[in-house]
């Protein structure tokens, strides 16, 4: 019999260790043209699983792959696979949720420090032969009379929620799908996203990209936050509005932002974001350490390897196996 076909649409992390992994469990895999729906459907008309970072994997790419089985994203984030399509037509859609939970909680929590204790400001002032320790801006804070809002109490963000109390801070936790035992466990609060918003000298951000929370922070939910208030996301840039952030920092309502993801990336060079000194900057790269770059592929392709033996796996949309 002949082994099922793994399709990978697109990776841009070195070498073909997605390929390898799955070759070595006995699968056939091939890699696209490029990750267009053409090339894609091209390669792929008998494919059982489909790996994808980057690619957009709509219900028409679903279609031109009859035979498909499960997805595999090459990440955490998932909003470039349409899932409510592959729910419909009875295809998997699995995540590669744990390769990097130590090193975004750690690149957060260097951001929230950064912060609030003003570095970028101090390091800039010192290199212009500025030596004031009061000068500090946005904030140069005592933690435990500051508030960190963590929205999304999951992986990462719950162990952000605990370091940042760990470090003395007060910690708001909304999540809607948080146990309230958990989050007092952790000695954090549970409230609702607006009161965590409003009452957060600092906000960071934890919740997956969804229809929902596409611009969950925009320019309303930045009118409600604390004059001076800082926002860190390390997790997916469209959950903010960047204009209107911009405008808010610009006018003075927020003290700044620390983002490491971004709408579109890599920035743009026009991008307002880019010459506003109250916002650090760093190029997605909060997943990065040796280690989770050798996790990665391989998780991914497990995915794969593990569904097809019946076996299980991280799949975000149990319910494709009642259109099966």
């Amino acid at each position: 019999m002949t082994a099922p076909l793994i399709l990978v649409s697109d990776c841009d992390l070195p070498g073909t260790v997605i390929e390898d992994t799955l070759r070595r469990a006995g699968l056939r895999a091939e890699r696209a043209a490029s990750g267009s729906l053409d090339d894609i459907a091209a390669a792929g008309p008998s494919a059982e699983g489909l790996v994808v970072q980057w690619a957009q994997i709509t219900g028409e790419v679903m279609d031109r792959m009859p035979n498909l089985r499960i997805i595999s994203r090459v990440g955490i984030g998932y909003d470039m696979v349409d899932v409510e399509a592959a729910t419909a037509r009875g295809i998997a859609v699995a995540n590669t949720p744990s390769y990097c939970i130590e090193e975004v909680a750690a690149h957060t929590i260097a951001m929230i420090m950064a912060e609030a204790r003003g570095l970028a400001a101090y390091d800039r002032a010192v290199r212009a032969g500025t030596w004031r320790a009061v000068d500090a801006h946005p904030l140069a804070v005592r933690p435990s009379t500051t508030t960190v809002s963590v929205l999304g109490f999951g992986r990462i963000g719950s162990i952000v929620a605990r370091g940042c109390r760990a470090l003395g801070f007060r910690v708001l936790v909304a999540d809607p799908y948080a146990s309230a035992a958990a989050v007092r466990e952790a000695g954090c609060d549970l409230v609702e996203i607006p009161d965590a918003v409003a009452w957060a000298d600092i906000l960071t951000l934890h919740v997956p990209l969804t229809d929902t929370t596409r611009h969950l922070i925009d320019a309303d939910a930045l009118a409600t936050m604390k004059q001076g208030a800082v926002i860190v996301n390390t997790c997916r840039g469209p959950l903010i509005d960047e204009d209107a952030l911009a405008d808010s920092l610009r006018g003075g309502r927020l003290g700044g932002a620390a983002l490491d993801v971004f709408a579109g990336e890599p920035l743009a060079g026009d991008s307002p974001l880019r010459g506003l000194d109250q916002v650090l900057l760093t190029p997605h790269a909060a997943w990065y350490s040796p280690e989770a770059l050798a996790d990665l592929p391989v998780h991914a392709a497990e995915n794969i390897i593990r569904h097809l033996a019946g076996e299980s796996a991280p799949i975000i949309n149990p319910a494709f196996a009642d259109a099966r």
